[in-house]
């Protein structure tokens, strides 16, 4: 709620309601200017407004107090920061790293990374574009300067507009930074003049979930990474990064990108292919990929996404896992599990893809842990991209693994792990064999994100997708063969 009242009223009643210790009473009243301090669990966000300041306390009781006036000369130096290191394109090199596929996204949530996405699917023809564009220039400020709060977006050194001695003028920082290059790399649909124009954005209140002015958009997820980012508590850099990637792998040239791609594979796909022209197009597209080593897990998944579709499965398949996720402390096995309960951790079986590396003695020592937390699971393994190594000594540990835990180990080159579950499932290769690249072509195009919520960039590899099905659409080519082979 937001109260405007002189400090004694306002005093006395931080007194009744308890919202604050009597011995920050005076402190509050005399105007000391510290940016955080811990105050008391609340259990909703309070600001309070005094003539020349106000006090925001969220709802975790730490305390903000944001005093009015002409921009102090701290806020200016940082100012001057920010500035230097946009013109010297900051933006513009974040954005280039998203677009490549090898990104890594670390020190962010899962529930981050949702709520990122969330705020990005907000964005429609009507609404949400500006929030969206706010949200990116405070990460991108946060990005460069910790030390600048991203709640105060007004700062200036006349004596007619307000302003706070904290605050910067974001609205000046869009028309001239953010918004041109959101434009240059269509980003966002937005007009030359910026998304800050939007008057529910310059209310003369800072940034909370306090902000009253009417946003039509993700306003929550907005206010939510506001929030977080203040605390410390959501690392500004990343969360710039996963909120361009998701973008991105939304703009309209990934659109009409997608669209070309599935149009391209549909044509492949009512050829009639072969199961060895498929097989052949698949790994083309892994070898040709960058990042193939991911390319390969989602590949490798995908089959399985056939097989569930065929209902041949025992259980249920687990949602395709982040790079950044799919380890031992998150209890994982391998890239691809079946639960015996859906959404759940009772996994019965599982596989780990292993691209460029053949001899797996260390991921045995390493599965053999994992397992101690899954003794249900009846079958684990790996899959390389080659032919894997094994040696004596690696059959030997596989045999002593299943001893232990009464799960049968396996280790299998690409095409011999297929081909095990086509005949394990008694299924029509040929017809596999093209469900098989649809669904890959459908992963990599973001339309199976239930299944494959693939936060890293895809475009990259659609080029790649594209490019592969057209050697193959009229006839198999001996480069492609030569590719497969390797791959057995």
């Amino acid at each position: 709620m937001i109260k405007k009242s002189n400090p004694k009223t306002v005093q006395a009643k931080l007194i009744k309601e308890k919202t604050v210790q009597k011995s920050n009473i005076s402190e509050l009243a005399s105007g000391k200017n510290e940016k955080k301090k811990k105050v008391q669990q609340n259990t909703e966000p309070v600001i309070h407004i005094y003539s020349n300041r106000s006090i925001l306390i969220d709802e975790k009781g730490i305390e903000y107090q944001f005093d009015e006036g002409k921009t102090s000369e701290g806020a200016q130096k940082r100012l001057a920061i920010i500035k230097d290191a946009l013109e010297k394109g900051f933006l513009e090199k974040i954005i280039g790293e998203c677009k490549n596929p090898e990104i890594k996204i670390e020190n962010i949530t899962e529930a981050q990374t949702k709520t990122i996405e969330s705020l990005v699917n907000s964005v429609t023809s009507e609404v949400g574009r500006a929030i969206v564009g706010l949200a990116i220039l405070q990460l991108t400020v946060k990005s460069i300067l910790p030390e600048q709060s991203i709640r105060l977006h007004k700062g200036g050194s006349g004596t007619r507009d307000f302003s706070w001695k904290e605050g910067i003028p974001m609205r000046n920082l869009d028309t001239n930074y953010i918004t041109p290059v959101l434009r240059k790399f269509d980003l966002l649909k937005i007009n030359k003049f910026g998304f800050m124009m939007t008057r529910t954005l310059a209310e003369n209140y800072p940034y909370s979930k306090l902000y009253k002015a009417g946003i039509r958009g993700a306003r929550q997820e907005w206010l939510n990474i506001t929030d977080e980012v203040e605390r410390g508590e959501l690392d500004s850099l990343n969360a710039l990064k996963q909120l361009l990637i998701f973008l991105n792998n939304q703009s309209e040239e990934f659109k009409i990108l997608t669209d070309k791609t599935l149009k391209a594979t549909s044509i492949f796909v009512k050829s009639q292919p072969s199961f060895e022209d498929c097989f052949s197009t698949i790994s083309i597209f892994i070898e040709n990929s960058t990042y193939s080593a991911r390319v390969f897990e989602v590949s490798l998944h995908a089959f399985f996404q056939v097989l569930e579709a065929e209902k041949q499965l025992q259980g249920f398949l687990k949602p395709l896992s982040q790079m950044r996720s799919a380890n031992k402390k998150h209890g994982n096995i391998g890239d691809i599990e079946i639960t015996y309960t859906e959404g759940n951790m009772d996994i019965i079986e599982a596989w780990d893809a292993k691209y460029g590396k053949t001899y797996l003695r260390d991921e045995l020592e390493e599965l053999n842990d994992k397992l101690k937390f899954h003794p249900q699971a009846t079958m684990a393994g790996f899959v390389t991209d080659q032919k894997p190594n094994l040696k004596g000594e690696i059959k030997n540990r596989m045999k002593e693994i299943e001893d232990n835990f009464g799960t049968e180990i396996c280790i299998m080159g690409f095409r011999e792990w297929v081909e095990f579950h086509i005949n394990n499932y008694k299924l029509d290769s040929s017809k596999i064999g093209a469900k098989w690249l649809v669904a890959i072509a459908e992963t990599i195009c973001q339309k199976r994100r239930e299944i494959a919520p693939i936060d890293e960039p895809t475009t990259e590899w659609v080029k790649t997708f594209v490019k592969s099905v057209p050697e193959l659409a009229a006839k198999p080519v001996q480069r492609a063969k030569t590719v497969a082979k390797k791959m057995r």
